[in-house]
């Protein structure tokens, strides 16, 4: 699939989302300074999400004990509360996107409402990105899917039939330019409940794109998902840890991001080809440091060459080791000083 520019799929350069999430802490020039940050770092897309808390949560919804234990709620706050502390004011949506395109990095958003979905369709996003929360929200699903746009679907918490579920009212809707990111739901996650395998089943199940969506700490775990065939990586990203809300314990700082990106682009670039071969960096030393036939000793012309006249040693471009029983028992045709790189010409 095609996000904008961006060629999605096995092959193609790994399409990288540094999120952004709430961690611009409702000021604009927080937000800007993030997108900055991005484009620096060397992300393809920044996103953001377009959540309220009335559109999202029943006041009536308990605590996340996460939130509690990491102590990122004020005072006797709901999580109602936190949820309306971090909302993204809607009309930055298409300022930030004019920011994005004078910077050259794609705008990418998380929709969580109808109206979100009809905000961003209006400004022109390329894409939509679901949450992994959103997708059993079915309706928002087909509105999104009737805009046309690409979707990324997140499926953290998802069985196979949750996402066949959600795949089906993608299609009732009218797309089918879908891919699928993997996911762990905690902040952060433990490593043994990655299991970045889940990616080779939903390829085989689905026949789509598959990336990964990512809360560790570090990105030892995004290098190892594109290593695995991640087409798509999003990361969670801050100006600092320090900063008070509920996404920036587990984000990555600006240093760190930068140094994901360019593990990832090393990645790439070491997982290569597939044709086992030697390379054009290794050519001199394919001919120097290999082995090959060299005289151990002096061989007038005219003798019978034995076993004790030929030694294995470097350099490589004289009769290959593996001719050794072809070469005993020929005539030297001319004299050969010891340590001479046997060739045929001299049998």
């Amino acid at each position: 699939m095609k996000i904008g520019k961006f060629e999605i799929g096995e092959g193609k350069p790994c399409f990288i989302i540094a999120e952004a999430g709430s961690n611009h802490n409702r000021d604009f020039a927080t937000a800007r300074k993030l997108i900055d940050v991005a484009v620096e770092a060397g992300a393809d897309a920044v996103k953001f999400q377009i959540f309220s808390a009335e559109a999202i949560y029943s006041k009536k919804t308990p605590m996340a004990s996460y939130l509690k234990k990491e102590k990122l709620t004020r005072g006797d706050e709901t999580l109602w509360d936190v949820i309306k502390r971090v909302e993204i004011p809607r009309q930055w949506t298409p300022d930030l996107m004019a920011y994005c395109q004078e910077k050259g990095i794609m705008f990418l958003s998380t929709p969580f409402d109808l109206k979100a979905v009809d905000e961003l369709e209006a400004a022109g996003v390329e894409a939509f990105k679901v949450a992994s929360f959103e997708i059993t929200h079915l309706p928002m699903l087909k509105r999104i899917s009737a805009t046309g746009r690409p979707i990324i679907l997140s499926t953290g918490m998802a069985s196979l039939e949750d996402i066949e579920v959600a795949m089906a009212a993608i299609k009732e809707g009218g797309n089918s330019e879908v891919a699928l990111l993997h996911c762990a739901i905690a902040y952060p996650p433990r490593f043994e409940d990655i299991n970045l395998r889940a990616m080779d089943t939903m390829k085989q199940a689905f026949q789509i794109p598959v990336g990964f969506s990512d809360h560790t700490m570090g990105h030892v775990t995004d290098v190892a998902a594109v290593a695995r065939g991640a087409c798509i990586i999003e990361k969670h990203f801050t100006l600092s840890r320090q900063q008070e809300g509920p996404d920036h314990p587990f984000s990555l700082e600006p240093d760190e991001l930068k140094a994901m990106i360019v593990a990832i682009r090393q990645t790439e670039k070491i997982l290569g080809s597939p044709v086992k071969r030697h390379t054009a960096a290794e050519n001199e030393l394919h001919r120097i440091a290999r082995r090959s036939l060299v005289a151990a000793v002096n061989i007038p012309a005219g003798s019978v060459i034995t076993g004790e006249m030929i030694a294995v040693k470097r350099p490589g471009f004289g009769i290959p080791v593996r001719h050794m029983d072809i070469v005993i028992g020929r005539t030297a045709k001319r004299d050969i000083e010891e340590d001479d790189i046997l060739t045929w010409e001299m049998i």
